[in-house]
């Protein structure tokens, strides 16, 4: 009886000791296995992003940029020119459209780009409806990826501050001393203005650009009239800035702009023929008087809006920035100072994007 006893004793505790084995083993299983992709995040029902390519490091400087089907050849250029001329680590944000996906992803993989950190992020056009119609004489500028811009915090990125950059740009310094810049305390963003720079001021004079919010805003509307902004105050472009993401969080930098998008909607606040686009009035009404300024080397603009007005050599060889907004691309032709864009070109594996001057030269 006794020996029964201690038999039975030794099969609980086996017992015992092979259940607690199971639920470790299951536990662990569960705690080491991969949780599901989030390959599409919903972002607020009206966006969505899906991340491709490397996960997030630390202590690296992000660059947002966009990448249409169409200009992707263009992103591509800006992106080996930061590369090109930095030492620091950068982390490249590559935002596109559906249609532009695997044609981003390719181009990279497929080139002298292969080695770079990068996420593509889809964006989602449903975002605009109702913010944007479709009454501009250059239809590229209502392109939805213009808009990517005002949605920053949409892309979920784990990062203080971060670089936005249009495609159209050229980044001849160390895009370092950029990310470095100091914000006056309070500000979500630094820009370049339009008037901070005399070398430039010829040559915008002579091809009749505007730089005061008269150009942007029709102050015959009594909603402009009400903002209180002097017409002539100096203008900004958006296609180059540097933003706080706490600052730009904490201001509903994003819920601002789409006030203005909407209240354009209805009103007609800024016509897109005298803008030039209707990107850049929402930010320069969220952004008045409320920017800390980079130096203007650091955006030398300009250089897309005349195929026939020239900058010097010498000034351009300073500039750390070279930014071809306007209708003349330096991808295209014709266009100025191609050489200083050429010199970038990544060659599109899938051969889509060619470069239209080489044909025309030929």
């Amino acid at each position: 009886m006794a020996l029964l006893r201690k038999i039975n004793r030794f099969l609980l505790v086996l017992l015992v000791l092979l259940v607690s084995l199971l639920l470790h083993s299951t536990v662990l299983r569960a705690s080491t296995r991969p949780r599901p992709s989030d390959h599409r995040k919903s972002l607020g029902g009206a966006a969505q992003v899906s991340p491709v390519g490397a996960s997030e490091p630390d202590n690296v400087i992000p660059v947002i940029i966009c990448a249409s089907e169409e200009r992707t050849g263009a992103t591509m250029a800006t992106i080996n020119s930061i590369i090109s001329n930095t030492d620091a680590s950068v982390f490249f944000y590559i935002v596109t459209l559906r249609d532009a996906v695997k044609l981003t992803r390719r181009y990279i993989e497929k080139t002298k780009l292969k080695g770079i950190q990068y996420k593509i992020l889809e964006f989602n056009p449903m975002v605009l409806q109702g913010k944007v119609k479709p009454d501009s004489s250059r239809p590229d500028l209502l392109h939805p990826l213009n808009f990517v811009r005002f949605y920053l915090p949409l892309l979920d990125l784990n990062h203080k501050r971060v670089i936005y950059l249009d495609d159209d740009v050229i980044v001849q310094g160390d895009i370092n001393d950029l990310f470095n810049v100091k914000l006056k305390p309070g500000h979500a963003a630094a820009f370049a203005t339009d008037c901070d720079l005399p070398s430039t001021h010829e040559m915008v004079r002579s091809i009749g650009m505007q730089t005061s919010y008269m150009g942007f805003l029709d102050y015959r509307k009594q909603e402009v009239k009400d903002l209180g902004i002097n017409p002539r105050d100096c203008s900004f472009n958006p296609g180059v800035f540097v933003a706080d993401m706490k600052e730009w969080k904490k201001q509903k930098i994003t819920k601002q702009l789409e006030k203005w998008m909407e209240e354009n909607f209805r009103q007609n606040i800024y016509s897109s023929a005298m803008a030039g686009g209707v990107a850049t009035p929402p930010m320069l009404i969220v952004f008045h008087d409320t920017y800390t300024r980079l130096d203007p080397l650091w955006h030398v603009r300009h250089l897309g809006w005349s195929p026939d007005a020239r900058y010097s050599e010498s000034f351009l060889q300073e500039a750390h920035l070279l930014h071809w907004n306007g209708p003349f691309k330096p991808w295209n032709y014709p266009a100025v100072h191609l050489d200083l864009w050429e010199r970038w070109f990544v060659p599109d594996p899938s051969g889509k994007f060619s470069l239209a001057q080489r044909d025309v030269d030929s």
